[in-house]
């Protein structure tokens, strides 16, 4: 018999649709992950919050995996920062789900700090054993934040009762384990290192002229991408203001594509960072020049990669950043900042944070 897998992700569900505002890389990771274990003959249940009363209790998601949405507070969207007063609840259904079941699961593995809370009850009362991906973590996120960090502060004793209790944590970069062991003094012997990595059936190199023609974009223009959900610490006024220097100061005429949001077309009202963002681009006289794609669905988001000459990311900072591995594996040049891939600056280039260090790269890269 095979055995039995709970994913525990509370408020990112590989059903959703990426780009959102907590719709991202931690939605991707959970569910490669699960088709992933499936694949090599685990049974598997993702358990993530009901938040739309359309969403049936489970859905068979992929041949041996199982999505399950947990009832805990509204069916409708709730922020993260606010789910909780919802967690009692939701272990509460968990841990009568793992009664029900016929075998009992023989491992969890918690991804988010309140799925680690979660996984630690359900492991005091039944015994299961857990392994921890925190995908980042409150201390770091608050010396970053600070006041803009909206999660409670007892996020903190919650993040070092998962360190002491998880059988096992998966930090996703070297920074990642250095600073569970420098601020929640972790076991280094608990810590394994699993870098994210890309679907090679979803993502490859396409022709640019190809993609190009499919996106319906011109075939000589220098085009930067950037591809992340839309928030303000993923830094993107940075890149305006970066590429605004370009065509003004550098006669560069470059062209900035926008990858991500809360609908298919792009809707201010739907997506407020887009508002703001506009603004920037407006003030910075570059509108015309900057398009916003909105979400875009992963069968082709290899098309944008490949479209471009250029892929940018600039975050305040980030815990595990997917998208310039994904750039990279599509052939396109990624300019990250160093803290926008902790896992990835061996192999990309990484820069101080700032609009004068994003145009030094944006500039010697689109005059090769």
């Amino acid at each position: 018999m095979a055995k039995q897998i709970a994913l525990i992700s509370e408020h990112a569900s590989p059903l959703s649709i990426l780009g959102g505002v907590d719709c991202g890389g931690q939605n991707l990771y959970v569910g490669q992950v699960a088709k992933l274990l499936a694949g090599m003959g685990y049974d598997v249940d993702v358990f993530t919050r009901r938040d739309s009363d359309v969403l049936p209790e489970t859905v068979e998601w992929l041949n041996g995996v199982r999505i399950v949405h947990v009832p805990a507070g509204p069916p409708t969207f709730v922020r993260k920062e606010d789910l909780l007063p919802y967690m009692e609840r939701f272990t509460d259904y968990v841990l009568k789900f793992c009664r029900c079941q016929r075998k009992a699961y023989d491992l969890i593995h918690a991804n988010f700090w309140m799925s680690g809370l979660v996984a630690a009850e359900v492991k005091r009362v039944l015994g299961t054993p857990f392994v921890m991906t925190f995908h980042a973590l409150g201390r770091v996120r608050r010396q970053h934040q600070r006041q803009a960090d909206q999660f409670p502060d007892a996020r903190f004793d919650i993040e070092d009762r998962i360190v002491a209790e998880a059988d096992h944590i998966i930090a996703e970069a070297p920074q990642d384990e250095e600073d569970l062991i420098q601020l929640y003094n972790a076991d280094p012997a608990k810590i394994t290192i699993i870098p994210c990595g890309f679907d090679h059936t979803e993502l490859w190199p396409i022709s640019k002229p190809l993609a190009r023609i499919s996106l319906g974009l011109p075939l000589d223009s220098r085009v930067i991408l950037h591809v992340g959900r839309m928030v303000p610490r993923k830094g993107i006024e940075t890149v305006i203001q970066g590429c605004a220097c370009l065509r003004k100061d550098h006669h560069i005429a470059a062209k900035l594509l926008i990858v991500g949001g809360e609908s298919d077309d792009p809707d201010p009202s739907t997506t407020p960072e887009i508002a703001r963002l506009q603004a920037i681009a407006r003030q910075a006289g570059i509108e015309e020049h900057v398009t916003f794609c909105d979400r875009r669905g992963r069968d082709t988001l290899k098309y944008y990669y490949s479209a471009a000459d250029l892929f940018v990311t600039t975050p305040w900072y980030e815990p595990f950043g997917i998208t310039p591995v994904e750039a990279m594996s599509t052939s396109v040049s990624a300019a990250p900042t160093a803290a926008a891939t902790p896992e990835t600056t061996s192999s990309a280039l990484a820069m101080p944070w700032g609009p004068v260090a994003t145009l030094a790269f944006l500039e010697m890269t689109t005059n090769a």
